[in-house]
């Protein structure tokens, strides 16, 4: 198939092109190289994917509609594949003007070109976040999420929205995909993991939010993959499908820092500090929808997965 990648320099988006590569996919990938954090990891992300058969690299704004639109004249894309977005629960709470550029008119704007296009399945990132608050768990996709604590959780809950009035609209069929703390090689450095290894190898205090009293939902990189390709090629979905995609075994923050520093060799310097604003105490997916329609089936732990990281972190950085 000829897929489009949005975010195709970003963390997900990076692994997803290379296994669609590898399968034999033709791959658009799209990305603005924007500067929310160092923009040469993401042009290092994307040096990989250069010159591999079958891959072509666009670089532009989602907000430029006339520029989309004739991406998707020139392509007759089979899937698009929709993960570019202004991420970060904290920075929306100092910036938020990006995320209404980024998630919402840029989703529109991805709305609008699988509209036109006729494009056969539109599958796209949404986030854990949306749950907020929620005091149910496991977080099942039947759960009400009209509580965002959160602008960037507001902004996922309204790509879901706009989502299902193009599908009742247009009849596109729409996938939404409610990631939990993803984490692996090529990471984000705003994401915790990436902050305490940093800190740790440098001897510096980790700042520990809610006292450590967290649990977080961690996700390997690999398994969100296998989960996307599943939203992507899957027989049988519904018009509009909603789905966690997530490892469905939390993890205590500190059993997290602790095998960290184990993996990184490393005695953590802990800065216990209260819980922070847009922040939730606990992430618990319900996978059994994605089990059952996507085959989907996480199987790295979290101590393996770490692993993965670390050595990863220590090659590119020469640590």
């Amino acid at each position: 198939m000829k897929i489009f990648v949005t975010g195709s320099a970003g963390f997900i988006g990076m692994h997803m092109v290379e296994s669609l590569l590898a399968d034999g996919h033709e791959v658009v990938g799209f990305d603005n190289f924007n500067d929310y954090y160092d923009v040469s990891l993401k042009e290092a992300r994307s040096a990989r994917l250069e010159g591999r058969k079958g891959y072509t690299a666009v670089e532009g704004d989602l907000e430029d509609y006339g520029f989309l639109t004739e991406l998707f004249q020139q392509h007759q894309f089979d899937r698009v594949c929709h993960l570019a977005a202004q991420a970060g629960v904290r920075y929306s709470i100092q910036n938020p003007s990006a995320y209404q550029k980024s998630n919402l008119e840029g989703h529109l704007n991805i709305l609008e070109a699988c509209r036109h296009a006729k494009t056969p399945r539109l599958v796209y990132a949404s986030s854990s976040s949306v749950y907020g608050g929620n005091k149910k768990i496991p977080f099942s996709e039947s759960d009400p999420v009209d509580n965002p604590v959160s602008l960037y959780a507001a902004t996922k809950k309204a790509n879901e929205l706009m989502s299902h009035s193009y599908t009742h609209l247009y009849g596109l069929q729409t996938v939404g995909l409610r990631f939990f703390t993803v984490y692996g090689p090529w990471g984000r450095p705003d994401m915790a993991y990436w902050l305490f290894a940093d800190a740790m190898l440098k001897g510096r205090p980790i700042q520990v939010f809610n006292h450590g009293k967290m649990e977080r939902d961690f996700t390997y990189i690999d398994d969100i993959v296998a989960g996307v390709k599943g939203a992507l090629f899957a027989d049988g979905l519904e018009p509009y499908e909603i789905f966690n995609l997530g490892n469905s075994t939390p993890e205590n923050l500190m059993d997290f820092i602790k095998t960290l520093a184990a993996k990184l060799g490393v005695e953590p310097k802990m800065e216990m500090l209260p819980m922070q604003a847009g922040d939730v105490p606990i992430t618990f997916a319900d996978i059994s929808k994605a089990r059952k329609k996507l085959g989907y089936q996480p199987t790295t732990s979290m101590a393996e997965g770490l692993g993965r990281f670390v050595a990863w972190y220590k090659e590119f950085f020469g640590v």
